[in-house]
């Protein structure tokens, strides 16, 4: 996809990932809709990218994922790609998995990522194109003990988001997904459950930069990849 003139939609958009992603995007010429929980990051984040626009938005709340897309419409006619980003980590062994927490990370991780779809999907469809990305995990394609509630989250992301590729081909709606890796943001530190390893990783461990995570997003939406790992 050509990334200049679209409208795209970045949700976790207020730090790490998201916020790469949205300052490349705009950089590249799209016209970048900012949505997080976080209403003065996003402002200040949406003064450093012209003509951007922010939504202070709740994933896990319907009402507010709706009124994201409704006001985007509302400003700009249309909505070519939605960048799923807006995610929580959960460490527990197996025996200890905390019910609420899985829930609740369940909630955030795979019913907003399916609701903010299926709400753009319409409209997508109306207009005769558009792409969908969700950010998924590396941990989804291994099994690593303590990452087994996070990562099922993600293997769920996963099978929605091909399979969603294979239903909306014929309406010229693309949907990807991609895997990052260790990552030097907060999510590690805003995780739940247990004590989550540091972004600074172990020794050893190779951790990417959010605007490197963030330049193979891009790639991806330009190539409109099924799939992309770091």
């Amino acid at each position: 996809m050509e990334i200049k003139g679209k409208v795209a939609i970045v949700t976790g958009a207020s730090e790490g990932i998201g916020k790469a992603v949205a300052q490349q995007l705009a950089a590249k010429g799209a016209t970048v809709v900012l949505a997080a929980r976080s209403a003065d990051k996003l402002a200040e984040l949406a003064q450093e990218l012209p003509g951007s626009f922010s939504v202070a938005t709740d994933m896990t709340r319907l009402e507010d994922v709706q009124q994201l897309v409704a006001l985007t419409m509302e400003k700009y006619g249309r909505i070519d790609i939605l960048v799923n980003n807006a995610g929580r980590g959960l460490r527990a062994p197996i025996e200890k998995i905390d019910m609420q927490q899985y829930r609740e990370v369940m909630e955030l991780n795979v019913f907003a990522v399916l609701e903010a779809m299926q709400a753009v999907i319409p409209l997508m469809r109306t207009q005769g194109s558009g792409l969908i990305l969700n950010v998924s995990s590396m941990v989804s394609k291994n099994f690593y003990p303590g990452l087994a509630a996070y990562a099922s989250t993600k293997y769920a992301l996963n099978a929605l988001s091909l399979t969603a590729r294979t239903e909306l081909e014929p309406d010229d709606i693309v949907v990807s997904v991609f895997h990052p890796k260790m990552t030097a943001t907060e999510f590690g530190a805003n995780s739940a459950g247990t004590p989550y390893v540091s972004s600074a990783g172990r020794p050893g461990m190779s951790v990417d930069t959010a605007e490197d995570v963030a330049h193979a997003i891009v790639a991806q939406i330009e190539s409109e990849a099924p799939e992309a790992n770091m």
